[in-house]
């Protein structure tokens, strides 16, 4: 544990997973190219993004199972060749339902390589580096990121679709030959239970690890941190820049670069957080929630078009929430044994995701409503209008909010379940005026 080896496997994973966000995210700085290559309608145009992330949610209880089956090494291998393929069909897809089966396949092999490296993670390290490792380990890999917003889309706009994918794909296979060569599951002299021999053992786990109040508070965490940044920065953010607020295809790119630089700066101050004070995960989780919610109402209630530095501060914020849905990891982590972590990640993962095709799909709907009523009353179309982007952006506060609601009731059971165990968690306000009496 904590080996010179331990810091080369977390080296070449990072790697891979930052492969993996720049296929993830090639189609957000692609969403101007892919409706004036396919055409159609903005639903037409998100069920590209929406179809990818419904596969990855779908696919991570099964991933979960597997990785404790066969270990994580053997699903990265998967998942990178998937990827490869999926983006080599994107790249020469002539139609948009050959471009909707290469984000599918796209969708799948990413499904893979985050929870793997969860495990990973945790079966080459131990003590309190373990959550800020895990936040480390995200913000390198949101640094693909930055690869598809700026030298990706630089190549998309001097050279074409079919060059710039072709690219990505090459990205892919890269992290192929890594996970090949470098990834191994764990030390040899690892003490972890054995593997689940039989599919009914491992859906034991699951079952298991999916009943526990801990796992299930970290799939809401999830949920309610990680979706708003993800629908901004993989299909409608671009898109809400370039025509909702006027701003050059190149200006847009670079700053969707922003959230990436503001997740790096909070990822390690989140990690240093969560491993001193486990017992308020769930404050920071909400006080990130509450921090998203309120950037994006006065975004949204802005009288005019929203000043430059207020865009610049709302991607800041949503910034944050990738490395504080981490701390849904972290729930899981400490809420299962080793041995079912590959299933409880997976339910944690399905969190944000989920969330974040409903509400992707569901701002394509209400652009495409407005815009049919609006010509219904004779006027012209405008579909990525300010005004319409208020409105379906609107939908993530009755999404996060439902969300927050069953966060809220989740962390009143396991708090429950502490008790028993002879854990007591007072009110946040409770334990600050403690520690204010104990100043004194």
């Amino acid at each position: 544990m904590n080996t010179r080896r331990s810091w080369l496997i977390f080296g070449f994973g990072s790697l891979v997973y930052l492969s993996a966000i720049l296929q993830r995210t090639s189609l957000g700085i692609a969403g101007v190219s892919a409706a004036e290559r396919f055409g159609g309608s903005a639903a037409i145009l998100s069920s590209l993004a929406v179809v990818q992330l419904i596969v990855y949610a779908a696919a991570q209880i099964p991933v979960g199972v597997l990785i404790d089956r066969f270990g994580p090494r053997v699903l990265m291998l998967s998942g990178t060749a998937l990827m490869v393929v999926g983006q080599l069909t994107l790249a020469f897809a002539p139609s948009i339902t050959i471009a909707v089966i290469g984000r599918m396949l796209v969708g799948a092999g990413d499904a893979t390589i985050f929870i793997s490296m969860i495990r990973l993670i945790s079966s080459w390290f131990s003590g309190r580096i373990v959550p800020q490792l895990s936040q480390w380990f995200g913000n390198i890999g949101q640094l693909g990121q930055v690869l598809s917003a700026v030298p990706l889309a630089w190549v998309l706009h001097e050279f074409g679709w079919t060059p710039a994918f072709l690219v990505a794909t090459l990205a892919a296979f890269t992290a192929f030959v890594i996970v090949l060569v470098a990834i191994r599951d764990r030390p040899a002299d690892a003490t972890d239970q054995p593997r689940p021999t039989t599919w009914g053992g491992a859906l034991t786990l699951l079952r298991h690890s999916f009943s526990r109040p801990g796992t299930q508070l970290g799939f809401w965490s999830h949920f309610v941190t990680q979706s708003s940044g993800t629908v901004f920065t993989l299909l409608w953010g671009f898109p809400f820049m370039v025509y909702g607020l006027g701003y050059e295809s190149s200006m847009a790119a670079a700053m969707l670069t922003i959230p990436v630089a503001a997740a790096i700066v909070c990822g390690p101050v989140l990690g240093v957080l969560t491993a001193r004070h486990p017992l308020r995960r769930s404050n920071i989780v909400l006080a990130i929630v509450t921090a998203m919610g309120t950037a994006w109402a006065v975004v949204l209630l802005w009288p005019s078009t929203p000043p430059v530095w207020l865009v610049v501060l709302l991607l800041i914020v949503i910034g944050g929430g990738g490395p504080g849905s981490l701390i849904g990891f972290d729930f899981a982590r400490t809420f299962n044994p080793r041995h079912s972590l590959g299933a409880a990640n997976g339910v944690v993962n399905v969190g944000g995701f989920l969330a974040s095709f409903v509400m992707m799909f569901l701002i394509g709907v209400l652009l495409d409503l407005q815009d049919t009523w609006r010509q219904a009353e004779g006027g012209a179309s405008d579909l990525y209008s300010l005004d319409s982007f208020r409105i379906a952006f609107s939908v993530q506060f009755l999404v996060i909010g439902l969300g927050v609601l069953m966060l809220v009731r989740t962390r009143r059971r396991t708090r429950w379940l502490l008790r028993d165990e002879g854990i007591e968690v007072a009110p946040l306000w409770v334990e600050l005026s403690r520690r204010l009496r104990r100043a004194r």
